[in-house]
């Protein structure tokens, strides 16, 4: 068994230096065109993620969801009953993180590429029998055969496309989390935020804008996290 190189000895290789391209690539294209029409599909879906980890902790601490909805102001929300709501209202903002830590590292290796892009599109499916609104169904079936025809096109051609749209929603998701931190508690401060509202039943003294920067802080070690995990596994 080959001993993981946690010190980066010897870094970087071709394809440590390809994966720290497509991340730089990535972020400036998303830095770009972040206010364009183009990046609103994969904005919504990380909307989805967001909402579907509100979802996930809910079912985790024993509560049910009663629907989710993703609309077409890249704005959504979640119905839950039941759970432990301190756990489940941080768990859209750092859920949105952890996922795209998850994609970011899955886009190293071809194998956990497609274990990804099926977990994803399992996602997807399921969401379809718990979606409030057509868009949000709309929005499930889009990417389902977004997904699926690049993975078709990256089976039966030598350009693993597959991948780089996978780490690509996973950097999305990465710096999303961020912005949606920032936009809503100090750029525009909604008083109706996930932070905001914890912020109502947590006894710590802090306030939301306080919650969202602690919680943009840890989004932010979950991106530098998957990028320094990714190089270990591919060294």
């Amino acid at each position: 068994m080959v001993n993981p190189n946690w010190e980066l000895r010897g870094c970087c290789d071709r394809d440590q230096s390809l994966f720290i391209a497509a991340i730089g690539v990535s972020t400036v294209v998303i830095l770009a065109l972040w206010r364009t029409f183009l990046l609103t599909p994969f904005k919504l879906i990380t909307v989805f993620l967001h909402e579907t980890s509100h979802a996930l902790a809910c079912k985790l601490t024993c509560g049910d969801v009663e629907g989710m909805q993703v609309h077409a102001n890249e704005g959504g929300v979640t119905q839950t009953r039941g759970g432990i709501y301190w756990i489940i209202l941080p768990a859209g903002y750092l859920g949105s993180s952890f996922w795209g830590m998850v994609f970011i590292l899955a886009s190293t290796n071809l194998l956990t590429t497609r274990i990804a892009a099926g977990c994803f599109i399992l996602a997807l499916i399921v969401v379809l029998f718990v979606a409030k609104n057509w868009f949000l169904r709309w929005l499930c079936i889009g990417f389902i055969v977004f997904i699926g025809v690049v993975w078709v096109i990256q089976e039966f051609t030598t350009f693993h496309i597959l991948k780089y749209v996978i780490l690509f929603i996973g950097v999305m998701n990465s710096l999303f989390s961020v912005y949606d931190i920032y936009d809503d508690l100090i750029s525009r401060r909604v008083h109706s935020s996930d932070a905001e509202k914890f912020a109502e039943i947590c006894p710590c003294p802090c306030n939301g804008v306080a919650w969202g920067v602690i919680w943009g802080f840890i989004s932010f070690i979950f991106l530098c996290a998957s990028i320094y995990l990714g190089l270990v596994i591919l060294s």
